[in-house]
């Protein structure tokens, strides 16, 4: 079970995350919805896509685009569609 924990919330739980490039990707039903808000930031990456952030945010603390996630991806990333990775001081225990 991987589990993504940032000043002390649990924001994503899951037994099904796929890992891509060193990273867990959570299926977007594991994430904890109330401490993510949407960014404007969008990233591209030659071969997954273009990736929409989110800024977490715990007990009035933002921790902006410390999550990740493609809405839409190239044909090579297919299985990781929708599915949020973490970074940013987020720690993922696997």
């Amino acid at each position: 079970m991987a589990k993504a924990v940032w000043n002390g919330a649990t924001l994503a739980e899951s037994d099904r995350t796929i890992v891509v490039e060193g990273n867990h990707y959570f299926p977007p039903d594991a994430i904890n919805k109330q401490y993510f808000q949407d960014s404007s930031t969008h990233t591209t990456c030659p071969w997954k896509g273009v990736a929409s952030y989110y800024t977490i945010s715990v007990d009035g603390q933002a921790n902006k685009d410390a999550a990740w996630y493609y809405p839409e991806t190239k044909d090579a990333a297919k299985n990781i569609k929708g599915y949020i990775a973490f970074w940013k001081g987020v720690k993922v225990e696997a």
